[in-house]
């Protein structure tokens, strides 16, 4: 492909809104774009609007699987935006557009590295397969479908092109992501003796858990320390009623030393001691996300080649990082052993999540080759 149809097919793919839904638009665009160029693929239905989608080049042994999702995040408050997030905008050698860098410019970047490939008859020996997934931004539930379905049985290593410019992630935390209701009693303010106040049962345990959860002490030397939010909080009806029902949502970045599962079964613990000391408190815990910590190799012969094709195409010697951050990876990985070869390596900054997302036009091509080098020497 020229430069023009390389912008054009991220440009198509950030026109197409898929945050946090409608991937079966991408998925039927990125299976006739590989159909165009003699590559076959298979859509794979999770709901009536979600499909993930699996395609792959080269046969035989070793297997690189790699991956890019196809949904966004929602675009945020528009009016902040300066270009149209919908339409890829080029403005000072940067392309602008909601998924611009988080990531559908990494997910193009696999793609077509896949197509130009394909097209020179290569790769010559091994297996290079795309998992393009649905629903990362929330829940993982294309990664967990795939993973699920077998398509990371014979995988020997895994890259993710995930926006971190130009530096490897190796490894990353969990993420735990927990809804915590408060049920109560409705009833006038003026006689709150009659009700039952569910918002301040629930702030007494925001207040604990916050105590108690942001001072663990807990840490890893690669990855940095456990972290712990409050992130939303609804409750109430209308200001003269005392709230018959509250509830908050908690983040938690979750480590090696510290996993998912330890961290719901202590603030399990705590809603239970709140309970059973308070007859008029009614806490619950509904798991909306458990993903636990990545460990990988941190020398993997997949991350000395990128690293070595990376200094070869920008210069730079690149390092390595543990991120707060996660990825399809932890669904990908959870059944594969700690030095299992994964790289978390695409074209990014530090916009993902926010109004005016955008990627470096220079860097978004120079993944593609990069892409190449590395499907190449690897295999």
């Amino acid at each position: 492909m020229d430069e023009t149809e390389k912008i054009q097919v991220l440009s198509d793919l950030v026109a197409i809104n898929t945050a946090n839904n409608n991937e079966k638009e991408v998925a039927e665009y990125l299976q006739n774009l590989f159909s165009n160029h003699g590559i076959k693929s298979k859509m794979i239905k999770y709901s009536d609007t979600r499909y993930n989608l699996v395609a792959e080049i080269g046969s035989g042994k070793p297997v690189l699987a790699v991956s890019g999702h196809m949904d966004t995040v929602d675009t945020g408050d528009t009016t902040q935006w300066n270009t149209d997030p919908h339409k890829l905008t080029e403005k000072d050698g940067n392309l602008y557009g909601l998924g611009a860098v988080d990531m559908k410019s990494g997910l193009s970047a696999l793609v077509i590295a896949m197509i130009e490939l394909h097209e020179n008859n290569q790769p010559t020996s091994g297996t290079v397969r795309l998992l393009a997934t649905i629903a990362e931004e929330v829940g993982e539930y294309g990664a967990d479908q795939l993973t699920s379905e077998g398509y990371m049985d014979d995988a020997d290593a895994l890259l993710i092109g995930e926006p971190g410019g130009y530096n490897f992630v190796y490894t990353h935390m969990g993420s735990l992501d927990l809804k915590v209701t408060s049920e109560g009693k409705a009833a006038h303010s003026s006689m709150p003796d009659s009700g039952n106040n569910a918002i301040d049962h629930l702030l007494n345990f925001l207040s604990q858990a916050n105590s108690q959860f942001k001072n663990t002490g807990k840490s890893d030397p690669v990855m940095g320390n456990f972290i712990f939010n409050v992130t939303t909080i609804k409750g109430g009806t209308q200001v003269n009623a005392i709230p018959g029902h509250a509830e908050a949502e908690i983040n938690s970045r979750t480590l090696p030393q510290y996993t998912s599962d330890q961290v719901l079964n202590d603030i399990r613990l705590l809603v239970d001691k709140l309970n059973s000391e308070n007859n008029d408190y009614h806490l619950n815990i509904k798991v909306i996300m458990k993903l636990n910590p990545v460990k990988a190799a941190k020398d993997s012969k997949l991350l000395k080649i990128s690293r070595q094709v990376a200094k070869e195409h920008t210069g730079l010697d690149v390092g390595k990082y543990g991120i707060a951050g996660t990825t399809d990876a932890a669904m990908f990985l959870r059944d594969k052993p700690d030095d299992f070869a994964f790289v978390m390596f695409g074209p990014g900054n530090d916009t993902p999540h926010q109004v005016n997302e955008y990627v470096n036009k220079e860097m978004y091509l120079k993944f593609i080759d990069m892409y190449k080098d590395i499907f190449v020497k690897y295999l």
